[in-house]
């Protein structure tokens, strides 16, 4: 089995991490490969000797290993994610970050998680992924999160004519909209008052920000659905990929939102469920008022 290895370089903690599980991997005489910028990182400050052959650049890192860590917190899971696309590399997460729903083993399980990995003791779990394109399809956009149409640098709120398989929902006057999948609900979707929906389930949700009216409000629909958003306003329109990617569209614009052909495949701990993780990263059960 061949690990890849690719990091955060912006997170202070990504040094000491890194050498200690290079340091670990070729204890265990385990084949590893580093994204280049890892490499360059690690030389830079003079840590564990990397060979030159043991590195590649990011883009061609998944097609180059069987199993990929990911040093970072979700936003660099989400590099991740886009990066390995169609390839279906399995992805392990350690968090760096803060709450961690992607990147959720913590450091000190990092060497833990590795040694189920290599005698093969652990689960994958798919994670939908949404494509979005215009009318022409010239672009298409990919997010494991969330697809976000929104007002930008406008002033004002814009109108929102939204469908779903063709058959006309509701104009939304809002700051935007937010189309995620059952893992971005605990994302933007979330902040907006969105549900938190269970990764496992087959739907996609549909959520206003800050919408003019009280009445508006987050829907679920089947993830086989296709969602058509049309924007009449003469500003342009703001349009992002989970955050990352982002473009701006002259108005009239029309998006199309459905799930793509691919997923994303993560490595879970076989003991933790989804409801652990929960528990850990939202303080659920716990009274902070009692200090419990």
């Amino acid at each position: 089995m061949k690990f890849g290895i690719m990091g955060n370089i912006k997170k202070a903690a990504l040094s000491k991490v890194a050498e200690g599980l290079l340091i670990y991997l070729k204890k265990k005489d385990v084949d590893f490969i580093l994204s280049s910028d890892l490499s360059k990182f690690i030389k830079k400050n003079k840590q564990v000797k990397v060979k030159s052959h043991a590195s590649c650049a990011l883009c061609d890192l998944p097609g180059n290993c069987d199993v990929l860590v990911v040093l970072g917190g979700d936003g660099t899971m989400l590099v991740a994610a886009r990066t390995v696309g169609t390839k279906q590399t399995p992805i392990l997460g350690v968090n760096l970050g803060k709450l961690g729903f992607l990147a959720e083993v913590s450091v000190s399980e990092m060497k833990k998680s590795i040694d189920l990995i290599i005698k093969q003791d652990y689960e994958i779990e798919e994670r939908m992924v949404l494509e979005a394109y215009t009318e022409k399809k010239k672009n298409r956009y990919y997010g494991l999160n969330d697809i976000v149409i929104d007002r930008g640098a406008y002033k004002r709120v814009i109108e929102l004519e939204t469908y779903v398989n063709n058959k006309y929902l509701v104009t939304y006057a809002a700051d935007g909209l937010i189309i995620t999948t059952p893992t971005g609900s605990t994302a933007y979707s979330l902040a907006a008052g969105g549900p938190i929906v269970l990764p496992q389930t087959n739907v996609m949700m549909i959520n206003p920000i800050a919408a003019h009216t009280l009445t508006a409000r987050p829907l679920v629909i089947p993830d086989d659905s296709l969602v058509r958003v049309a924007v009449k306003n003469g500003a342009p329109v703001h349009f992002t990929a989970d955050g990352q990617v982002e473009a701006f569209y002259k108005t009239p614009a029309e998006f199309f939102i459905e799930k793509a052909d691919y997923s994303i495949k993560l490595i879970k701990n076989k003991k933790l469920s989804y409801f652990d993780l929960l528990r850990t990263k939202l303080l659920w059960g716990k009274d902070l008022r009692m200090g419990k």
